[in-house]
C-alpha cells in the first residue's frame, strides 16, 4: 500500500466536501460543470481521481453518463457502495488505456494533480485527460495553491521557520514538495508553464477560464461554521460572484483550470 493510499484510508474526502468550507468549493465547481455541459445532449463525463464519488454520483443522479476512475481502493469501495449508475474502475490518471480516444464530453481531474510531483507526470495526466475527451469538450483540472499552504501550515500553524530551514520553502516562499509530502502546491505561473508544456508540440488544450472555487472559505472555517444558514447562503452567493476575479485566484486553497480540447 502506498503512502497516498494509507493517507486516504484515514482522510474522509466525503466529509470534507460536506462541511461548509467544502460545500462552497462543491457548489461553485458544480456551477461551472453545468455551465460547460449546458449545450451538450446526453453528455458523457469521466471523473479521474473520483475519490468517494461526491461529484460522480451527483452528476449520474442528474442523468449524465458518468465513468469514474479512482486509484485508492478504499475510496473506490465507498463510491461503489452508493448504488449509483456510475461505472467505476480502479485506475491511474497517468494511464487511461482502457478508454478510447475522444470518448467523453468532459473530463474532471479533481485530485490527481495534487499528488503528482514532476512536471512530466502532470503533463502526462493532462494529456491523457485530453486524449479521452472529444474535440470541443472540456477538461477541468484542479490544483492546490501555494499561498494557502504557506499562510496556514507555515504562518498560522507556526511551521514557517522549520520549512525554510529544511528546504520545504525556498527563498521566494514557494513550496518545495516531495512524494512523501503527499500534496504539491503551485502558483498561477506554474499552471501556465504546465499548460505550455502540454501544448509544446501542438495546441491540445486551450484555457477558457480559471476559477477559485473555494476562495477564502478554507481560511474562514470557524466563521463559516458559526454562521446561521441565511448568512452562509449569502457567502455562497458572494463566492459565486467573485470566483473568477483574478486578484483572488492565487490565494484560494484550490483553483480549477477550465480547458477546452482544440
Amino acid at each position: 500500500m502506498t503512502e497516498l493510499e494509507k493517507y486516504y484510508n484515514k482522510f474522509c474526502e466525503e466529509k470534507r466536501l460536506g462541511r461548509r468550507h467544502g460545500r462552497a468549493e462543491y457548489y461553485v465547481t458544480m456551477k461551472y460543470i453545468h455551465k460547460y455541459l449546458a449545450e451538450t445532449e446526453n453528455a458523457k463525463i469521466i471523473d479521474i481521481g473520483a475519490g468517494t464519488g461526491r461529484y460522480s454520483v451527483q452528476l449520474a443522479d442528474e442523468g449524465y453518463d458518468v465513468t469514474a476512475v479512482e486509484l485508492v481502493k478504499y475510496n473506490l469501495g465507498i463510491l461503489k457502495s452508493k448504488g449509483s449508475s456510475v461505472k467505476a474502475y480502479h485506475g491511474n490518471a497517468l494511464k487511461l488505456s482502457r478508454f478510447a480516444d475522444d470518448a467523453f464530453d468532459m473530463a474532471l481531474l479533481f485530485g490527481p494533480l495534487y499528488h503528482l510531483f514532476t512536471i512530466e507526470d502532470k503533463v502526462k495526466a493532462l494529456r491523457e485527460a485530453a486524449r479521452v475527451t472529444k474535440k470541443g469538450g472540456f477538461v477541468l483540472a484542479a490544483y492546490c495553491m501555494n499561498e494557502y499552504g504557506v499562510l496556514l501550515h507555515g504562518f498560522r500553524d507556526g511551521n514557517v521557520k522549520d520549512c525554510m530551514e529544511n528546504g520545504k520553502l525556498n527563498a521566494d516562499f514557494h513550496c518545495v514538495s516531495k512524494p512523501e509530502d503527499l500534496y504539491d502546491y503551485v502558483r498561477l505561473e506554474d499552471i501556465d508553464r504546465l499548460n505550455e508544456q502540454v501544448n509544446r508540440e501542438e495546441t491540445i488544450l486551450k484555457r477558457v477560464q480559471i476559477i477559485a472555487p473555494d476562495g477564502p472559505a478554507n481560511y474562514m472555517r470557524q466563521a463559516l461554521n458559526a454562521m446561521d444558514e441565511e448568512t452562509f447562503e449569502l457567502f455562497i452567493r458572494y463566492q459565486m460572484s467573485v470566483c473568477e476575479r483574478p486578484e483572488l485566484l492565487g490565494a484560494s486553497a484550490h483553483t480549477v483550470d477550465i480547458l477546452q480540447k482544440c
